[in-house]
């Protein structure tokens, strides 16, 4: 059985959909089809069910993978580590991270230098207006970004951090004195936009059009930064929606902070270049796996 075979196999395991398989692996759907015809003759039986809407692991497919996925991870690992070692790799990762997002996984970060003494791990900054950029030209390996990502080139990881939001309005608007408010509250008001790279699905999450009520939010102007919200904030021209970690880490005059109490929570994730996936990466994401998703 053929290396890329197996690649194709795991991977329909894994997304049990010929298409997403092929978009994931930049291929044709029919040489999906191709390669698992050809493990079933091979091995001389089904290994996955398939109707006209579902696709099933068969009980001897399903050992097959998780058989298969041990080799197959091994394989991987020792070819990078031999890429890296031609290439004179240092084994430091860098990680982009918004703000001060790096001090809450910092016993992530201890767990992966005690696992794997010599490599380390140095942070960038990287803004949302552009968020997948540092990823694409190599300037990090590894990125730590809200939910939802659907970008087909990239591997979304284990989440680490969830967190509620706040909403930030200026000192004296008519909600500052208020305990909390929620997502209705922003009818009619005006929100800051965001720039043309940052993900359609963001807006949508962070800074919807509508209410859940359906009454409309007007977008104002374009940030391309959270200190840029934040003087949009203090001068009066929008409020916003944030992620609640800034109670703990930021202060701007004249902006108030609100809890938005039924705002859907915000998960945290490793995202990584697919075709540029290494064992310093799988390690790190292991050991961010191991120290679970918790709230900040």
């Amino acid at each position: 059985m053929e290396l890329r075979d197996i690649e194709i196999f795991l991977t329909l395991s894994e997304e049990l959909h010929f298409g997403r398989t092929a978009e994931r692996l930049y291929i044709s759907q029919a040489r999906v089809s191709q390669a698992i015809r050809k493990q079933e003759r091979l091995i001389g039986t089904t290994l996955f069910e398939r109707t006209s809407r579902s696709v099933r692991l068969t009980p001897i497919g399903r050992r097959l993978a998780e058989r298969l996925r041990l080799g197959y991870d091994t394989i991987r690992d020792a070819a990078a580590e031999a890429a890296e070692a031609a290439r004179g790799l240092s084994g430091t990762l860098s990680i982009g991270i918004m703000g001060a997002l790096g001090h809450e996984i910092s016993d992530v970060v201890e767990r992966f230098r005690a696992e794997h003494p010599g490599r380390d791990v140095r942070f960038c900054e990287v803004h949302f207006s552009d968020p997948f950029g540092p990823l694409r030209d190599g300037s990090a390996d590894l990125l730590l970004l809200w939910l939802p990502v659907r970008e087909a080139d990239l591997t979304v990881g284990p989440v680490l951090l969830t967190e509620g939001r706040v909403l930030a309005v200026w000192t004296g608007h008519e909600l500052a004195d208020q305990p909390w408010v929620g997502m209705e509250d922003l009818a009619g008001r005006t929100v800051p936009g965001l720039e043309p790279g940052a993900p359609q699905e963001w807006r949508a999450a962070m800074l919807p059009s509508h209410t859940p009520g359906g009454r409309p939010v007007q977008p104002g102007p374009t940030a391309r930064t959270f200190h840029e919200i934040l003087t949009q904030v203090a001068a009066k021209r929008a409020v916003c929606p944030l992620n609640a970690h800034v109670l703990r880490y930021y202060t701007h005059p004249g902006v108030v902070f609100l809890p938005l109490r039924d705002a859907a929570p915000t998960s945290w994730v490793l995202v990584w270049r697919t075709s540029e996936e290494t064992s310093l990466i799988r390690a790190f994401a292991r050991a961010a796996e191991a120290a679970g998703p918790r709230p900040m």
